[in-house]
């Protein structure tokens, strides 16, 4: 019926996103591959430089399961302002 691939998408976009997180962090810049390689996010991490020179802002889609480990781990690389949001749909 009409409307049903979208309704299955949308309705796909929810489960999928109750499986992940949004994660922000602040990282020195010297860091940012090391930060990478632990939140690679679906496609690819977002990173911009921050006003603070030196300093990069790091987003990415994440695990849920594990995300408080990716927080330890990334605060051991020196990143700080570590932030988890909920993520109520997506598509990818």
């Amino acid at each position: 019926p009409a409307g049903l691939e979208v309704f299955r998408r949308r309705l796909e976009g929810v489960l999928v996103a109750r499986s992940y997180v949004m994660m922000d962090y602040d990282i020195p810049t010297e860091q940012v591959e090391a930060a990478v390689e632990l939140t690679p996010g679906i496609e690819s991490p977002t990173v911009a430089p921050l006003h603070k020179e030196g300093w990069s802002a790091v987003r990415a889609m994440v695990p849920r399961d594990g995300a408080q480990r990716l927080m330890d781990e990334l605060y051991g690389l020196g990143a700080r302002g570590i932030l988890l949001t909920d993520i109520h749909a997506c598509r990818l």
